[in-house]
């Protein structure tokens, strides 16, 4: 897909079956996740499934083979060949997903004591949050009171989880120590949304039903400030891939771009009605869901209320893209780039195309030295002023 081009549905997965009413299901997917190396997607399905699916998706899964190969197809951990599709009964409704870094240390067998059903994928490591507090790797018991709505895995390869809840609270777990909670972060008033480390692991976000966001430090475990600005609760959050710049999405119809060293808000993304027969005025039509950057950070997509997946590009006030999407809650691009997953309130999952690029060389050289130097490093150094501008994003 070259930029400003329309995005393209590729593909659309829909469970393979209806299922019977139990209170303790829902249809939606809440969530929808790429293994970091691209091998693997995960898709919470509804109805308490989680389904691990190889990736590039197979000919027959597009779109209808897919109904039919859920129906039949059972897990095979002992194949030796091409991988094969995983259903994972999590007995609760999922919220939440995150994949551990690839690949984990060969020394660590952590799927090892879970169900049988769990995926010969080496060290790979799936965990879910769950509706009744839990956190399900093999047998992690979480301690938290309520939903555990959100789940980010230190990018490092630590093995550090931190997980977010209803209950108000962001837990600390060390899949090292056996699933050990080594810290509690509470402050938050409603319950946490969502939470995301930072690339260089330094910072946590997390986005509660408030209007403010929390930054805190990964390596102290405390809080470093709260970015205030949205006039609503925010939904949705995610840092760009030098951890440079912190985007964060609310139901007031923002996307707010900010410097997470010093607090300072570069830009918003306001998305307004496309369609002239709706009310403008219904800022609820256009409340967002969803919000993630692209792997080589030139762009962002969002799922709002509206019916749309919008993309955009980092330097531009307006969308390049947009496709047509019902019920939307979340969306993220394959770690190649390329592809953008979102997940549906019906449970179904799409699969869009997503603006290829090679970036510019000024780019990548930005993003290395973003990558391990922060806003007022880049400011101390002695370089012309334009430049320091461009390092630290504020030539939009």
């Amino acid at each position: 897909m070259e930029a400003g081009e329309e995005p393209l549905l590729l593909a659309e997965l829909k469970p393979g079956r209806p299922h019977q009413f139990d209170w303790k299901s829902s249809c939606e997917t809440w969530s929808v996740a790429f293994s970091p190396d691209g091998s693997w997607f995960a898709w919470s399905q509804g109805h308490c499934i989680v389904k691990l699916i190889p990736w590039p998706l197979e000919e027959q899964f597009i779109p209808k083979g897919f109904e039919a190969k859920t129906r039949s197809s059972k897990s095979d951990t002992k194949g030796r060949g091409s991988p094969k599709e995983k259903t994972l009964d999590c007995g609760q409704i999922v919220w939440g997903l995150a994949f551990s870094p690839w690949p984990s240390p060969p020394s660590r067998k952590l799927w090892a004591r879970h169900h049988a059903q769990v995926p010969d994928v080496s060290c790979l490591i799936l965990a879910t949050g769950l509706n009744d507090g839990q956190i399900k790797i093999w047998e992690v018991q979480t301690g938290h009171q309520d939903v555990v709505r959100d789940l980010s895995f230190t990018p490092s390869g630590s093995l550090i989880l931190v997980s977010a809840s209803r209950d108000k609270t962001l837990r600390i777990w060390d899949l090292n120590k056996h699933g050990k909670q080594i810290q509690v972060l509470s402050g938050h008033l409603q319950w946490v949304y969502c939470c995301s480390i930072s690339p260089d692991c330094s910072m946590l976000c997390s986005a509660a039903g408030e209007k403010s966001v929390f930054l805190w430090s990964m390596r102290s475990y405390t809080l470093i400030r709260k970015l205030e600005g949205h006039q609503s609760s925010v939904v949705s959050c995610d840092f760009s891939p030098d951890s440079a710049l912190l985007v964060t999405a609310s139901y007031d119809t923002n996307v707010i771009m900010w410097d997470p060293y010093t607090g300072e808000r570069l830009r918003s993304l306001h998305h307004t009605q496309l369609d002239p027969t709706m009310d403008d005025s219904d800022v609820h039509m256009s409340s967002l869901r969803s919000v993630c950057f692209s792997p080589e950070g030139l762009y962002l997509a969002t799922v709002a209320d509206d019916r749309l997946l919008r993309i955009w590009a980092l330097e531009l006030k307006a969308p390049i893209a947009f496709a047509p999407m019902t019920n939307g809650l979340c969306c993220t691009f394959f770690p190649h780039g390329g592809v953008i997953a979102t997940g549906t309130r019906d449970g179904h999952v799409q699969f869009w195309t997503a603006p290829r690029v090679l970036s510019s060389l000024k780019h990548l050289c930005r993003k290395a030295l973003r990558s391990f130097l922060t806003t007022y490093q880049v400011l101390a150094l002695p370089i012309p002023k334009k430049m320091k501008e461009f390092l630290t994003y504020r030539t939009f």
